[in-house]
C-alpha cells in the first residue's frame, strides 16, 4: 500500500525546496523567459540543494542515500511549481547522473561521478528525443556500430539541454546488430559530434537546448554505459516519464493557485468571480486534474522504488499529466481574462511550458 505521508527526511526537502522555488526562482522566471537566459546564480543556488551529490555513494564521496523515485517526484514537483526551465537546469545533469548510478561498471562510476560532487553543477547532459513527427524511444534513428573495441555513432538528438556548456552527454543508440538500445558516455569534444545552433522554442525559453549530430562519431566500446551488460533502458525510460509527470503536476499546480487566488480578489459585478458557477467549476475541476496526475506519478514512483514492472503506470501518468497540465494551464489563462494573454503575467507562460510536455520525452529522471 502507497504512503501518502512523506518521510521526516522528505518533508524537509520538500520544504526547503519550496523556499527555494517561491524565494529564488519566481522572482527571476519572467525576466529568464524574456531574455531566453539561465540566471547562473539561481541555478548554482538550487544545485547546492544536492539532490545529484546525496546518491552518490560514500565510497566515491556521495552521501550514499538511496535513488528513490518517489524523493525524486517531489523534488520535482516543487522545482516545477517554481519555473520549469530553472527545474530542467537544475535537474539536467542527473540525465547522467542516475544511469551511471544504477548501471554504470565500477570503472565508469569512480571515473565519472566524482565531477557531480563538485560545488558547481556537473558538465554533463543526455541526448534522447529525436526530430520528427510521434517519436518513438523503442525505435530511435540515432544506430550505434560496433566494430571490434571501437563504436560508431550515427543520427541526430533534438532537445538535448545545456550540452554546449557539458563536457560529457549520455547518448542513446540502437545496437545496428542487435537491435537493442543502449547508451553511451560521449565527450562532446568527439570528432564528428556537431551541436548546432540553439533551438527556439514556444515554452521553456531560458533553458538552452540544441539539436546535436553524430556523424561517424568514434567512442570505445568501453564507453557503453553498464559495459557488457548494458542498461535496463525500460526502467529508464519509466523514471523519465515519472520525472516529467511530476515536473507536469508543479507547473499546474503554480498556475491553479495563481488563477484560484486571482478569482477570489477579482471583483465584478459586486461579487468575486471565484463565486461565478463557471469559474467555481472549473477551478475544481483543475483541483481534481492535479491530485489525480500526482496519485498517478506516486503510483509509478512507488512501484519503481518497489523493484516492480512500473511501465504501465509510468506510461500512463506521463499521459495523463501532459492532459492535466494542459488543461490546467489553459484555465488559468481563462480565468485572469484578458491579464491572462500578456506576458506580463505567469499565466501565459505556464501554458506555454505546460504544452511542451508531450514533446519533453528525455529532458528529465528521478
Amino acid at each position: 500500500m502507497i504512503s501518502f505521508t512523506p518521510t521526516d527526511e522528505q518533508q524537509l526537502l520538500i520544504d526547503t525546496i519550496r523556499r527555494y522555488a517561491l524565494n529564488d526562482m519566481r522572482p527571476v522566471a519572467h525576466d529568464a523567459d524574456e531574455d531566453s537566459a539561465l540566471p547562473q546564480a539561481v541555478v548554482q543556488k538550487g544545485w547546492e540543494l544536492g539532490l545529484v551529490p546525496s546518491v552518490i555513494p560514500e565510497e566515491l564521496g556521495g552521501l550514499g542515500d538511496p535513488l528513490s523515485a518517489i524523493t525524486g517526484a517531489l523534488a520535482a514537483e516543487e522545482l516545477a511549481y517554481g519555473d520549469l526551465a530553472l527545474a530542467l537546469a537544475v535537474l539536467s545533469p542527473a540525465l547522467l547522473a542516475y544511469p551511471l548510478v544504477l548501471y554504470g561498471t565500477a570503472e565508469q562510476r569512480e571515473n565519472l561521478l566524482p565531477m557531480f560532487l563538485g560545488e558547481r553543477p556537473a558538465p554533463a547532459t543526455a541526448a534522447l528525443l529525436e526530430p520528427g513527427i510521434s517519436f518513438d524511444p523503442h525505435d530511435l534513428k540515432t544506430t550505434a556500430a560496433v566494430n571490434g573495441s571501437k563504436v560508431k555513432l550515427n543520427g541526430v538528438k533534438a532537445y538535448v539541454p545545456q550540452v554546449e556548456t557539458s563536457q560529457w552527454m549520455l547518448v542513446y543508440a540502437r545496437n545496428v546488430e542487435s537491435g537493442a538500445v543502449e547508451a553511451y558516455l560521449v565527450e562532446s569534444s568527439v570528432p564528428g559530434v556537431r551541436i548546432e545552433k540553439r533551438e527556439k522554442l514556444m515554452g521553456v525559453r531560458a533553458l538552452p537546448t540544441y539539436r546535436v549530430r553524430f556523424e561517424d562519431a568514434e567512442v570505445d566500446l568501453a564507453c557503453r554505459l553498464g559495459g557488457a551488460v548494458g542498461i535496463d533502458y525500460l526502467a529508464l525510460l519509466n523514471r523519465q516519464r515519472v520525472a516529467l509527470a511530476a515536473l507536469a503536476v508543479g507547473v499546474a499546480r503554480a498556475s491553479f493557485e495563481y488563477a484560484r487566488d486571482y478569482a477570489k480578489q477579482r471583483v465584478q459585478f459586486g461579487k468575486p468571480i471565484a463565486q461565478n458557477q463557471a469559474i467555481a467549476f472549473m477551478l475544481a475541476e483543475c483541483a481534481i486534474e492535479i491530485d489525480a496526475a500526482r496519485l498517478m506519478a506516486w503510483e509509478a514512483a512507488w512501484k519503481l522504488d518497489q523493484g516492480q514492472d512500473a511501465t504501465r503506470e509510468a506510461y500512463l501518468a506521463k499521459m495523463y499529466a501532459d492532459k492535466a497540465v494542459l488543461f490546467v494551464t489553459d484555465s488559468g489563462v481563462q480565468t485572469l481574462g484578458g491579464y491572462g494573454f500578456i506576458r506580463e503575467y505567469p499565466a501565459e507562460r505556464w501554458l506555454r511550458n505546460g504544452r511542451g510536455f508531450p514533446t519533453f520525452d528525455g529532458l528529465a529522471i528521478v
